[in-house]
Formats: structure tokens, sequence, C-alpha cells
């Protein structure tokens, strides 16, 4: 079996990718879109982080987070709020993918990829670079043409604190060059 390790910085900022199981377009409910909002709250009063930044998509979803100093305990914040998702999204009549046999005796359920993608924020540049790659990511996927065109999307906040103009992202030829993020991250998304 893999070793998946995973880079526990107390107090850290991370960029996250987490995918729905064979990319099933989940979040094109509005309920499914709804229970994730709330768990991400509930999960925030539980163990407090920070959401920087986050845009959801049909199958799946990136983020950054930062953790309160001396926390480094992401992972079980994305365990929560995976398990207490599928519950509720079950419970209001959600589907779910077929399992293995394997997986059906490990409790997995067929709503999440078992795993998520997760980078350490570097420094400033790496926070700006995924930043804007999240922002920017529902026009990269052909959704929309401009990313304020995206309504699950914590670009709008950002419009209104003035860190974006509202066109930005908009026309672009080619689109946005993020040729310096982690490879490995745009493979799994």
């Amino acid at each position: 079996m893999a070793d998946y390790r995973r880079w526990l910085v107390p107090g850290g900022t991370f960029f996250f990718t987490v995918v729905t199981r064979n990319r099933v377009p989940v979040f094109e409910d509005t309920t499914a879109r709804s229970l994730l909002g709330a768990k991400l709250r509930a999960c925030q009063e539980q163990w407090p982080f920070e959401i920087n930044a986050i845009v959801l998509l049909p199958e799946h979803l990136h983020a950054i987070w930062s953790l309160p100093s001396g926390d480094a305990a992401y992972p079980r914040r994305w365990g929560w709020i995976k398990k207490e998702f599928t519950k509720a999204w079950l419970a209001a009549g959600g589907t779910e993918q077929p399992m293995t046999a394997a997986r059906q005796q490990r409790s997995d359920r067929g709503v999440w990829q078992p795993r998520y993608w997760e980078h350490t924020i570097q420094d400033e540049h790496d926070f700006d670079r995924h930043f804007d790659y999240i922002h920017y990511n529902p026009v990269k996927h052909g959704h929309v043409k401009c990313p304020r065109d995206w309504p699950a999307s914590s670009f709008h906040r950002w419009v209104k604190r003035g860190v974006y103009d509202a066109e930005w992202g908009c026309g672009l030829q080619g689109g946005l060059s993020f040729d310096d993020l982690d490879e490995t991250a745009m493979e799994y998304e």
C-alpha cells in the first residue's frame, strides 16, 4: 500500500483539491452545495480555521485554509467534513457511487474520492498563485467566461474587499498561466 504523507505545519496555510467519487457532479445540486457550506461552517465552529479562498465546481473544490497557531490538524477537519457531508447528503436522498468490497468493509461510502490533494503554501508568491488559480478555475474548466459569473466562489468576497477588480480574468487569450504551480495538484484535479 502506498505511504501517503502529509506535511503538517502548525499554523500553516494550505491549498486543497477535494474531488467527488468518479467525478460525479454532485455539486450541481443546490442541496449538496447548501449541505457542504453548512458542514464547512460547523467544522469551523468546532475547530477554527480561516477559509482564505474557495471555489466549488460540479465535481471538485479547491480551497486555501489558514490554521490557528500551533494547529496542524487539517486532516481531522477534512475527514469530519467529508463524513458529515456524506451522512447528510445520503439522508437527503443523494446518491453514491458503487464501492469495491474492500472499501465497503472499511465502511467507505461512494461520495468522495478517498483522499485529497494538499500543498503547503510556502510564501506570499505561492499564496497569490494558488489564490488566483482557485478564482480562475471555473473559467479554466469552461463553465463561465469570467470568474465573476461563477456564484460558488470566494471571488465575490474579494471583489467587495477591493482585492480583485470585477473584470479580473475576463477575456484573457489562452487564460492565465499557472506554470509554477505543482503539476501533481493539477493532475489530481
